[in-house]
């Protein structure tokens, strides 16, 4: 797969694909996409929900679909390690990136955490690593149809490419599986506000709804699985 890394406008990386014309994040900024979507809207809106999961004890366990750049894992260690929390995370990538292409990305420069975006690309795939005292990393070569786990997550990054570019991806069955993956009460956050992915979302079981999206897109959603114990 012939890839680019390009400069996004708050300064960041991302990694676009001319074949698919698409970009990991969005053109307006990587991290300021990755921050209000993924950690804003789902890692904090989750555990502010349940304040009793912010503790050194029980991890919150999160899964992304998409590890790309691995710029939403290290964000979410950043967000865990500076407020004392714990974190298990599973992630799913079909064509991981290659040392070069890591190499190139600028976050270390922009976020300061050298060490820990080394730690998150050179563990090994489809093993538990422990990057922090705090903080557990499974990264799975696989991709998300084949995919298959007995984990529940309470929350759920769905970073998959545009549906323009993998339609697949944004379906019904697609969404019953990611339901059958939350815990009761569980969320899942997504950059997509398509008004057909909504709807494969609720015919899956979800309660979704539209919030405010990132710089330079309207509107994202957020979905959550409501349902007793």
């Amino acid at each position: 797969m012939d890839r680019q890394i390009i400069i996004t406008a708050d300064g960041s990386d991302t990694v676009f694909v001319p074949g698919l014309n698409v970009s990991y994040h969005s053109k307006h900024g990587a991290i300021q996409e990755s921050m209000h979507v993924f950690i804003e809207a789902g890692f904090w809106y989750w555990s502010d929900l349940n304040p009793g999961r912010k503790s050194k004890d029980q991890p919150i366990n999160v899964f992304e679909m998409g590890f790309g750049t691995g710029l939403n894992v290290l964000l979410t260690a950043m967000e865990a390690e500076e407020n004392g929390l714990k974190v298990y995370y599973e992630t799913v990538e079909k064509f991981p990136l290659v040392k070069e292409e890591v190499d190139s990305l600028n976050y270390t420069s922009v976020l300061k955490n050298e060490e820990l975006f080394r730690q998150i690309h050179e563990c090994k795939w489809n093993e538990e690593a422990r990057l922090k005292d705090n903080f557990v990393l499974k990264k799975v070569n696989q991709n998300l149809k084949n995919y298959s786990t007995h984990q529940l997550f309470n929350i759920i990054y769905y970073d998959a490419f545009a549906p323009s570019a993998q339609a697949d991806l944004w379906t019904e069955e697609i969404f019953k599986k990611l339901f059958s993956m939350l815990a009761p009460g569980g969320v899942l956050v997504t950059y997509c506000s398509k008004g057909d992915v909504r709807r494969a979302m609720q015919s899956a079981g979800f309660d979704v709804k539209k919030i405010p999206g990132p710089r330079g897109k309207r509107e994202m959603l957020r979905a959550r699985k409501v349902c007793s114990l």
